[in-house]
């Protein structure tokens, strides 16, 4: 079994940690413009995530949501 850490993820689950990352850091500000948009677009994004393909394969180890979600952390901080 591949180690959680070395773990590829496909690209568009990676894209959409990353665009949920930067939905929630943008709501998080006070009083973010457009409030209900960005709630909106979080609940979606939610969703994908949730029911993304790859979590009923070799993503269903609980560590592996844990390590995309470091991971999008990661490029979020870094612009």
């Amino acid at each position: 079994m591949e180690s959680v850490s070395r773990m590829s993820f496909p690209d568009d689950l990676v894209q959409l940690e990353v665009a949920w990352c930067r939905t929630y850091d943008a709501l998080a500000v006070s009083r973010p413009v457009a409030n209900t948009r960005l709630r909106r677009r979080l609940l979606v994004l939610s969703a994908r995530l949730w029911w993304h393909p790859f979590w009923s394969g070799p993503g269903r180890m609980p560590a592996a949501r844990l390590e995309l979600r470091r991971r999008a952390r990661g490029v979020c901080a870094h612009g």
